[in-house]
């Protein structure tokens, strides 16, 4: 398991599943999209949108005639990281449009790099359609240049993410993406289900369904209905469900209402994953109170334990910070007695950074680097004997997988419901695979586990 944010980039446009080759003239846009899936959404909308205006993908920088950054700039470490890949687009292209989180701050961009052709924020949609325009002119054939069946995509074709709103309504000290996406926005149910629809007639077997705050679904449009859809997670989640593709939920705050999903992910034909995703960030209550969030770690292990007793087989996967300002060594040791109790089966961590614009920079008593290290390395230690004796404890169970990947050896990285895509485990199979394709969903019974990942045979 690694220090979160994950490297997320299933991103280049490499990625993109199209392999039509352009035609003469035809002109051609590369990209490179940093950061969460949220982010990873926007970049698949941006080249859905030029691909219908008669664009070509290209493959690589040298082919395309500009490239679209979309970047991230949740910490000053991927506010680095965007300009770094922001400088390699000009270096091996020239001509680069940049959209995304840190487009908030087009004065930081331009700063580092004055050559790029223009700056967008995020989901600035028709903002970055414009920047291609200019750069690229349009030149579709009306006779070859139709709206594509289905939208571009990024990631396999077995699994896709599913954004559900936009922005949050929380005012967590130490983030500043409410500043850079707004307050919460949620799409109208039907939409999300209609999308829902075509992804599973496209071949999608599993749904990620991303927010900034899942639970928070509806709330902004007091739950509307329409067409038959409320916009309320637990109505969205069985609708959802009911298409015939696993349901994976990601970043659900652990409000009361939760705790009404838990019958559907008990029900192996609601098609929802017992799987939840919830950010705790922390368990003692003053570093809580610190960050401006919930401060009821108590309650919570009761709700942990109240979801168990009805899903037995629920898997649950948090982020926490460690090293945030005033974080003293018992507050820590909270922390770790915390984890023990709550026994969570996915567990990544952040060490603390400062972030321009947040207000937990301004906080006393920050935590030395080599404190914050040692932290982590403590705190991963624990989360990864909880993941070893987890794991331990499935061998012998038969289990639902997916095959992501089968090698030139024949060794198939599959993933089960307890594995979401790029920051979760792996299931391995190593005989008898040469039937299987990327995508099937396959029974597997375990008989080896390590600290984080599984091996098992086809059953």
């Amino acid at each position: 398991m690694t220090q979160n944010p994950p490297s997320l980039r299933p991103d280049l446009a490499p990625r993109a599943l199209i392999k039509d080759a352009p035609r003469p003239g035809q002109p051609t846009i590369g990209m490179v999209s940093l950061g969460c899936p949220k982010a990873l959404v926007d970049s698949e909308r941006i080249l859905t949108r030029l691909r219908a205006e008669g664009y070509a993908i290209s493959p690589d920088y040298s082919g395309a005639d500009a490239v679209i950054v979309n970047t991230c700039g949740f910490l000053d470490s991927a506010k680095a990281e965007s300009l770094d890949a922001i400088g390699e687009a000009l270096a091996e292209n020239g001509r680069v449009i940049v959209t995304g989180c840190l487009g908030a701050e087009p004065e930081y961009i331009t700063g580092a790099h004055p050559k790029v052709l223009a700056v967008t924020g995020p989901h600035q949609y028709e903002a970055v359609l414009d920047a291609v325009h200019r750069a690229v002119p349009p030149a579709p054939d009306p006779f070859i240049d139709l709206l594509p069946a289905s939208a571009v995509s990024l990631t396999p074709r077995h699994y896709s993410y599913l954004k559900i709103s936009e922005g949050c309504n929380h005012k967590c000290k130490f983030c500043i993406i409410p500043d850079m996406r707004g307050r919460l926005v949620s799409r109208p149910a039907h939409a999300v289900i209609r999308e829902a629809e075509k992804l599973v007639q496209n071949g999608v077997k599993e749904l990620l369904v991303i927010s900034q705050d899942t639970s928070a679904y509806g709330v902004d449009i007091k739950h509307a209905t329409a067409n038959g859809h409320r916009a309320h997670i637990t109505d969205l989640a069985r609708d959802l469900g009911s298409l015939g593709a696993w349901v994976r939920l990601h970043y659900v705050y652990p409000y009361p209402h939760v705790r009404d999903l838990i019958p559907l992910m008990a029900d192996p034909a609601s098609g929802v994953l017992p799987y939840l995703d919830i950010p705790f960030q922390h368990a003692h209550p003053d570093v809580l109170r610190r960050m401006a969030r919930p401060a009821a770690a108590a309650k919570t292990l009761d709700e942990i334990a109240a979801w168990r007793s009805q899903c037995p087989d629920i898997t649950l996967r948090s982020t926490f910070i460690v090293g945030y300002p005033g974080e003293t060594e018992d507050e820590f040791q909270t922390l770790l007695d915390w984890l023990d109790e709550a026994q969570l089966d996915r567990v990544g961590c952040f060490q603390y950074e400062n972030v321009a614009g947040a207000r937990s920079n301004a906080l006393p008593d920050h935590v030395a680097p080599e404190v914050k290290q040692d932290r982590w390395d403590r705190f991963m230690e624990k989360a990864q004997a909880i993941s070893e004796a987890k794991l331990a404890a499935k061998v012998g169970r038969v289990v639902e997988a997916i095959v992501e990947d089968i090698d030139e050896d024949g060794i198939a990285t599959c993933r089960t419901w307890a594995d979401a895509p790029e920051i979760d485990g792996n299931l391995f199979i190593d005989e008898g695979t040469e039937a299987l394709a990327v995508g099937d969903v396959v029974k597997v019974e375990v008989d080896e586990a390590g600290e984080y990942d599984l091996w098992g045979r086809v059953v």
